[in-house]
């Protein structure tokens, strides 16, 4: 079974361009496009995707204004495609599902769509049928599996697992992969929310953990811990966060 895609974009030829992706990747047809935010919400309502292919910057209604114009849950995947890079924090606290960054190439486009189906098209077959029977059913949690990471001019899509810590600096996020500090635009409570909590654990009021890359505990006064990462770095476990600890894992006395 294909899945059915949208495309919304104000610039005909990032429609065109996606359009022709489209028919050229296995399992996705492409069912419709819009090119403004208002026209985009009466085109989900009516059609029912499976998947949007959606611009943040667009007039009238930008991306984020249209998910909130459809409300939640969202009635399909959402990939956004856009130029912007500084949004891809806010995209994922609105459970994007991917955020290609333009000119999107061919290779990348299929990466995103080959992940759509993978994660989208069991759920179109016989689950789907049970789940409009019993009247529908909460969408699982989703957390994020990778993050678009701001480098130069460009950007680079990291897997989480590669990530060792993420630190707080007012409205801005440190976030730390290999020795290298990569910074973005969001609060660490958004963070915290998207991150899988079996595998990042918040440890004080700036900083965010992933268990895998603390090397060390150490015993700290006043009953905190001192982490020491892979990356050398070391970070305080304060008492206040200390209740965050993941079932099955003991700090010791």
């Amino acid at each position: 079974m294909s899945l059915r895609a949208v495309v919304v974009d104000d610039e005909a030829p990032a429609r065109a361009k996606l359009r022709r992706y489209l028919a050229e990747s296995e399992g996705v047809q492409w069912i419709g496009e819009a090119s403004d935010g208002r026209e985009a919400v009466r085109l989900i309502q009516r059609d029912r995707p499976d998947v949007v292919f959606l611009d943040i910057s667009m007039p009238g209604l930008d991306g984020f204004a249209v998910l909130q114009a459809l409300g939640d849950p969202l009635p399909a995947e959402i990939v956004f495609v856009t130029a912007h890079d500084d949004e891809a924090v806010r995209a994922f606290e609105v459970h994007a599902f991917d955020y290609l960054l333009k000119p999107v190439g061919p290779e990348r486009f299929a990466r995103a769509v080959a992940r759509l189906r993978d994660k989208v098209a069991p759920a179109l077959g016989i689950a789907g049928r049970v789940d409009g029977l019993l009247g529908g059913a909460p969408p699982p949690q989703r957390y994020l599996d990778r993050l678009l990471l701001p480098s130069g001019d460009a950007a680079e899509l990291v897997r989480v697992e590669r990530i060792d810590r993420i630190e707080s600096d007012r409205n801005y996020l440190d976030v730390y992969v290999d020795g290298t500090a990569y910074r973005l635009r969001g609060t660490l409570d958004a963070m915290q929310g998207r991150l899988n909590p079996r595998h990042f654990v918040r440890v004080n009021r700036s900083a965010i953990v992933r268990l895998d890359a603390v090397r060390e505990v150490q015993p700290w006064p006043d009953g905190e811990r001192r982490l020491l990462m892979a990356d050398g770095a070391r970070v305080t476990w304060t008492r206040r966060y200390l209740a965050n600890l993941p079932e099955g894992l003991s700090l010791g006395a």
